[in-house]
């Protein structure tokens, strides 16, 4: 009786705590809401990967990103915060598309020693696409990334739990600028290279709940690489 007991509260306590999680969205009174400054974990070093060259361009990317430090009788060992542990990569690159996660990118160009960084903001960079059809039908050489930009839930930390956004470049980190408008979340995007478009999805959290549901609003947007304006148009499929 006693084991049935304690089994009962733990589950309890169990189904509580699954149901106490946090809203994605924690929206301020008068202000927007500013990236969070982290702490430095002594247990994390910053490391940058290898340089990556896309074919057909001239610059090399470096990315930047986190090792985390763990030590046992004297020794110390590595492992990514991104990948397994024992590994010193901190990316994934196939296909025009670098995968991980990263605090910050630098660019070189293939004939110079001199590395600029694409920003000094503190964010996480999900992935970097190289958008390629674009390249062959107009020479334009533009990179689209998935971004953390703002610990919108207010935990102190920037994660998978922050609203994802999108963001674009020129291939040498210059212009680096957002997409998706303040506290949408992107849902995915797309190159459709017959028309030189990017298209992309988010939702807006139009009740103010903090959450992303069935019963916010669903933006369709692209942008149109045959114009020299960057501009996002919305459309309305449906």
């Amino acid at each position: 009786m006693r084991n049935i007991i304690i089994l009962g509260i733990t589950l309890i306590i169990l189904t509580s705590c699954g149901n106490d999680e946090k809203p994605k969205v924690i929206y301020p009174e008068n202000e927007e809401i500013q990236t969070t400054e982290l702490k430095k974990d002594s247990t994390l070093i910053e490391i940058a990967d290898i340089p990556i060259h896309i074919d057909s361009t001239k610059y090399l990317i470096h990315p930047i990103g986190e090792y985390r430090m763990y030590g046992s009788r004297g020794k110390v060992y590595f492992g990514s915060s991104s990948y397994s542990s024992g590994s010193f990569s901190i990316t994934n690159y196939n296909r025009y598309e670098i995968t991980g996660n990263l605090h910050n990118l630098k660019f070189q160009q293939i004939d110079s020693e001199n590395l600029t960084s694409l920003t000094t903001k503190n964010i996480r960079i999900k992935s970097i696409t190289f958008l390629r059809d674009l390249f062959d039908n107009t020479k334009k050489q533009i990179l689209i990334y998935r971004v953390l930009d703002k610990d919108t839930n207010r935990d102190n930390e920037l994660d998978d739990n922050d609203v994802e956004t999108l963001y674009i470049s020129n291939i040498d980190g210059s212009e680096f600028e957002k997409l998706t408008s303040e506290f949408h979340e992107l849902i995915d995007w797309k190159e459709i290279g017959i028309k030189n478009r990017i298209y992309f999805r988010s939702i807006e959290d139009t009740n103010k709940n903090g959450e992303f549901d069935k019963d916010d609003k669903i933006h369709y947007q692209y942008v149109d690489f045959n114009s020299d304006k960057r501009l996002v148009t919305e459309y309305k499929p449906i």
